[in-house]
This record gives structure tokens, sequence and C-alpha cells, in this order.
């Protein structure tokens, strides 16, 4: 396994050829050993406005009545949001960190996978607000989120 120094700077390389590949490779590789590979989630599409990841609904994330919990909903939300922050700021004198987050259910899910696509509502220079769509496979809405993260000066 590579280090956080060595996926980022594949990341980077991957970010500075526009290779969308490389990039999402080397965010799944950040993955590892964190709630993410846990909860079966990674990231499957980027764009300019845009970040998508996917998640597994089996057993391993259903509430005791064998529908999604919404805990792991809120979670995956709160990654695709965090992450979609990072990629606005300059990271080396930059960080992200949540602080709020809000998330509408709208529809159980038994099984298959959904698809948490988070898109910018504002990005002021001290916070950003996302909406986090949470999607089934045919494109039904599961949950509604709103994430709110504050941007700080590393220290």
């Amino acid at each position: 396994m590579r280090s956080k120094e060595e996926i980022l700077k594949a990341f980077n390389e991957a970010y500075a050829t526009n290779n969308k590949e490389g990039m999402l490779d080397a965010l799944n590789e950040s993955n590892k050993n964190t709630l993410m590979e846990t909860l079966k989630m990674e990231y499957v599409d980027m764009g300019k406005d845009f970040l998508t990841m996917k998640m597994t609904v089996s057993s391993d994330v259903h509430q005791p009545n064998g529908i999604l919990h919404g805990g792991a909903t809120a979670a995956l939300c709160e990654t695709v949001a965090g992450m979609a922050s990072i990629f606005s700021v300059d990271t080396k004198t930059k960080e992200v960190k949540g602080i709020e987050l809000s998330v509408n259910h709208l529809k159980s899910k038994e099984e298959g996978h959904v698809f948490a696509t988070a898109t910018a509502i504002h990005k002021g220079r001290t916070t950003h607000l996302w909406e986090v769509r949470v999607t089934d496979e045919e494109g039904a809405l599961i949950s509604l989120a709103k994430m709110t993260n504050i941007v700080l000066d590393k220290k």
C-alpha cells in the first residue's frame, strides 16, 4: 500500500494531465483502512462541478429491518461533499471541515447500489454549501442532503 504522500503525488500527476481515471483511482486508494472502505464506498465520476460516489447496499449497511441505514447514507453524503470542497481550495494553505449535515430520506433501498452526487450551491472564501442527491441505479431519488463545510487556514 502506498503512503498518503505517494497517493497525493499520483493524484496530482493525474490532475495535471486531466486523467480522470487516474484521479479516481488515487481517490479510491486513499479510502483504504477507513470508514469509506468499511462501508464499500468508491468514487466513480467527477467533473468540473460535481463529484460522485457509489455505495453497495447490503446487510453491511442495513438497519435491523433490512433497509439502508440513514447513518450510512449520511456518511456517504458527508464524504462526497467534503472531498468536493477539498478540490475547491488550495490544500497547501487551506483545510476543509464539515460543520453541518442535513439529510432527508425519501425512499428506502434494500439491495444494489446508491450513487451520491455532490454539486455546489455556494463556494465562498470561508464556507461551502453542497447539495448531495442520492439515487438508485434507475435514478430514483433515495435521499437529499445539504452539507456545509468551513474552509480554514492550515496551522
